[in-house]
């Protein structure tokens, strides 16, 4: 396959009014800013989803489905919006646009500010990642007040030996980092239905953490919705909170919720409760003709399609077609799994037999967050189809590449240690090339191969290498027109090169740009200065304003009490 860039085909422009105007209609659009996650974070739109512009060929084809859905690049002046489009218009995409407003009615394209257009409309602008769940967790609280208890008197109640378990929402990886003394692991997807387990006493009160505020208060509040009689409450603040308050966490824990099926009881309790839920936040329950009739229009709507079990159901069996969102993770980073506002999302637990819970819960959180959202019923799930393994997600197939070829790990390994090695560049993450790279590599953005290529010393030739080698061969295709070097790619990428038993470098000695590809959470790790920390809470506090502000939101609260 050739990915052709044609300067010759116009990128035509949106304004902002335009774009707001698709969002209040509940039209679908994908509003991208194409630049890399750190300056995203600094300042965006509401419903803007990163997409860099260095991944769009790996992440274009799972994130934005639908060739025909509108779609709006924006960046700050950087001039990545014009490629961002380029290349998306090359994947196919038929309508793509550059946000402009009427102040730059003159400018060339590659000149364009869309975020500066966006702010001199009056649009609001929002800090972060993941900003849409952050908000809705904010207003879920604001309004049906989830209660919630500050870290010293959560101390004292596990130091006094009181009848009370802490149940950890995020991740595994993140609870294995840093975890409250005595928590045990049970992401936000699965505690509707694991709860009753660990907690089957109702004079047992629970209480649920995460490293901030969201999924502390939208798991407390899965919990309250889902009917469990004990008291509930979130973690204020979650780890954050715990250390401002100077107390010690946990580092290396691996409790965690039993795997499997829960006793039959209490899983019929969390379905029936699941699925009324579900009913009453306006999701929608598809049988066997709804699926398919959802599916055959992802022509005309886009569809999103997620199985949001743990990753070893998964990979077990799944439906074909259905990428791997565990529930929890997938209501915090809506923008990364549904980057198209307006689109229908799909969602699939593995049928009756096995659960019936996580889908309808998932389901009833988003579809308050506004977006049309159906889960699989038992009858749809009954005899379906499987296929097994982990989630692979679509990317663009490789491009023709005259000029390029392929090196393997044996022959890069051979001309290294020769008297005229080749010059190794590493597009792979920043961390992860800090954390171990093909010796002697550099490590670069795509988007600075131009400026690297002319200021590099001479070499015979440049090896580009990544995490497995697709971007890396996308980057060839852009290298081997700005330099009449021969340009190789390693084989499998820097895993194949590990795989081989090759020693892996570790350190930050060679970076050829700055490492703005990952924006470091205030919450993540252990390092955070205290006065990051407190800085983000006070920022997640005013996100109910903000919210106001903007008005583009579309959610809706649902109040429990209203179904008894």
């Amino acid at each position: 396959m050739s990915l052709i860039l044609n300067p010759d085909i116009a990128v035509p422009r949106m304004d902002p009014a335009d774009v707001r105007r698709h969002l209040l209609a509940g039209d679908e659009i994908a509003l991208l800013d194409v630049r890399e996650e750190h300056p995203h974070a600094q300042a965006h739109p509401l419903w803007a989803a990163q997409l860099s512009v260095n991944r769009i060929e790996l992440e274009a084809p799972w994130r934005l489905p639908r060739r025909a859905v509108p779609i709006v690049v924006f960046d700050h002046g950087e001039g990545l919006a014009v490629t961002a489009a380029r290349r998306l218009q090359a994947l196919g995409h038929t309508a793509v646009h550059l946000l402009a407003d009427a102040a730059q009615a003159g400018r060339e394209d590659a000149a364009l500010d869309g975020l500066q257009a966006w702010s001199d409309a009056g649009g609001e602008l929002f800090r972060d990642v993941n900003v849409p769940s952050k908000a809705f967790g904010e207003l879920v609280e604001h309004v049906v007040a989830t209660p919630s208890l500050p870290a010293e008197s959560v101390q004292a109640l596990l130091q006094e030996g009181a009848d009370v378990v802490v149940l950890d929402a995020r991740r595994y990886d993140e609870f294995h980092t840093m975890s409250i003394p005595g928590g045990i692991s049970v992401p936000g997807g699965e505690l509707a239905l694991r709860a009753r387990q660990l907690a089957p006493d109702p004079a047992t009160a629970i209480i649920v953490n995460c490293a901030g505020r969201t999924r502390s208060l939208i798991g407390s509040q899965s919990l309250i919705n889902a009917g469990l009689p004990n008291p509930v409450a979130a973690l204020r603040n979650g780890t954050i909170g715990w250390t401002l308050a100077g107390q010690t966490l946990d580092h290396g824990a691996t409790r965690r919720a039993p795997d499997g099926a829960v006793p039959e009881a209490q899983h019929q309790a969390a379905r029936a409760r699941a699925l009324a839920l579900a009913e009453a936040a306006g999701a929608q329950r598809l049988d066997a003709a709804g699926l398919a009739r959802w599916e055959a229009e992802a022509g005309i709507r886009t569809l999103y399609r997620w199985d949001v079990r743990g990753a070893d159901e998964y990979a077990a069996g799944h439906r074909p077609g259905f990428g791997h969102a565990p529930g929890g993770q997938l209501v915090q980073e809506t923008d990364v799994h549904a980057p198209v506002r307006g689109a229908r999302i799909v969602l699939a637990d593995g049928g009756p037999a096995r659960d019936g819970v996580r889908a309808p819960m998932t389901a009833h959180w988003l579809a308050q967050m506004g977006w049309t959202v159906g889960w699989i019923d038992a009858e749809a799930d009954a005899d379906a189809p499987l296929e097994t393994g982990a989630w692979r997600p679509p990317a663009a197939v490789r491009p023709l590449t005259p000029g390029v070829s392929a090196i393997t790990v044996v022959e890069l390994a051979q001309t290294l240690a020769s008297d005229r090695p080749p010059r190794v560049l590493d597009l792979t993450t920043s961390a992860r090339h800090v954390h171990g790279h093909v010796p002697g590599a550099a490590w670069l953005l795509r988007s600075d191969l131009a400026q690297v290529s002319r200021r590099c010393p001479p070499a015979d030739r440049i090896v580009l290498t990544c995490g497995s080698s697709a971007l890396a061969w996308f980057a060839a295709a852009d290298l081997a027109r700005l330099t009449d070097v021969p340009v190789q790619v390693l084989e499998g990428g820097n895993a194949a090169w590990a795989a081989a038993g090759h020693a892996l470098e570790a350190g930050a000695q060679r970076l050829l740009s700055p490492r703005i590809d990952r924006y470091q959470r205030p919450y993540e790790g252990t390092d955070a200065p205290r006065e990051a920390m407190q800085a983000y809470l006070d920022w997640e506090f005013g996100l109910v304003a903000q919210l106001g502000r903007d008005g583009t939101h579309g959610f809706r609260v649902l109040d429990p009490t209203t179904l008894g």
